[in-house]
């Protein structure tokens, strides 16, 4: 078994100035954790895989190809593989817990 906690995970990811730290991975699956303060720039690429985001705290937008949401404790978002994403105007520090399956970047060299 493999058990965390939020406040463990975020204390590590803290402790090492990180905005991303992943903190379980297996083949069909990664979790990990994901913080971005307000005003920050959230520069991720398309990923490969599909991903789960689900919103622990905060507030902001994210940008799905050319569709907006809000997002706040709570919310889910899905986004499926190769489609570019990223959060934007962040009013509150966001957390959130993000999920890629297969694992993050397991097909990044697939044809």
């Amino acid at each position: 078994m493999h058990a965390f906690t939020v406040t463990e995970v975020q204390e590590e990811l803290r402790k090492n100035s990180q905005q991303y730290r992943e903190f379980l991975r297996v083949p069909s699956l990664s979790v990990g954790l994901y913080e971005l303060a307000v005003g920050s720039d959230d520069t991720q690429r398309p990923h490969t895989e599909d991903e789960i985001y689900y919103v622990i705290s905060g507030h902001g937008t994210i940008r799905v190809d050319e569709e907006d949401q809000p997002v706040s404790a709570g919310s889910v978002v899905y986004v499926a593989a190769n489609v570019r994403h990223y959060f934007h105007t962040i009013s509150q520090d966001l957390s959130l817990l993000v999920f890629f399956a297969p694992a993050e970047y397991a097909r990044r060299n697939q044809p």
